[in-house]
């Protein structure tokens, strides 16, 4: 559930943004800082918090441009954005070698593997996907604003947008350990 840390700041923007851009901005600040703020206090390693910082990054800027422009399409395509940010953040850490979920799978995974090329390639696969679900969701919400087919269904696909990375990310990793497990089985050891 670590991964879920790194979208609360996302949620409560989702959330407050029914009572206004503005609102929407100024709760994913707060959140995005306060997690961002918590997660340092308890000792997080920075790379873990890749997403936590994007986070931060993207809600000062979005802030600064709603309360500047309070009127226009940015209101109406806000979702669209903040996926499309998250997907840039997440095509980024890939495009650098360093996949966002590295970080978050470290937390969890014995330091004897971080440096393999298996736990390499499993987080080059789970931030892949996570990557390519920010992508089509956001161009999907950009398509239904554009076509004036409502918030409701934008809603609608933005849950769908996280909930399949999410179980992907759990039956992968589920997976990538049932096999590893196998492996170490059929392989014997040397000493």
């Amino acid at each position: 559930m670590d991964y879920l840390r790194g979208f609360i700041a996302w949620i409560a923007f989702a959330i407050a943004s029914s009572f206004g851009l503005q609102w929407g901005a100024a709760a994913g600040l707060v959140f995005a800082v306060g997690v961002l703020v918590n997660e340092l206090r308890s000792g997080t390693p920075a790379e873990a918090l890749i997403l936590d910082s994007s986070a931060a990054l993207f809600f000062v800027i979005l802030n600064v441009l709603a309360f500047a422009v309070p009127a226009g399409p940015l209101g109406e395509y806000a979702g669209a954005l903040s996926l499309g940010w998250l997907a840039l953040t997440a095509w980024g850490t890939i495009a650098i070698g360093r996949p966002f979920t590295t970080g978050i799978a470290k937390r969890q995974a014995p330091p004897a593997v971080w440096e393999t090329p298996v736990f390499r390639r499993i987080n080059v696969v789970i931030t892949s996907a996570w990557a390519t679900s920010f992508t089509v969701t956001a161009a999907s919400v950009a398509a239904i604003h554009a076509a004036g087919l409502g918030g409701v269904a934008a809603q609608l696909v933005q849950i769908v947008g996280f909930v399949l990375p999410v179980a992907f990310t759990r039956h992968y990793v589920k997976n990538a350990r049932a096999h590893g497990a196998a492996a170490r089985v059929v392989t014997p050891s040397v000493r």
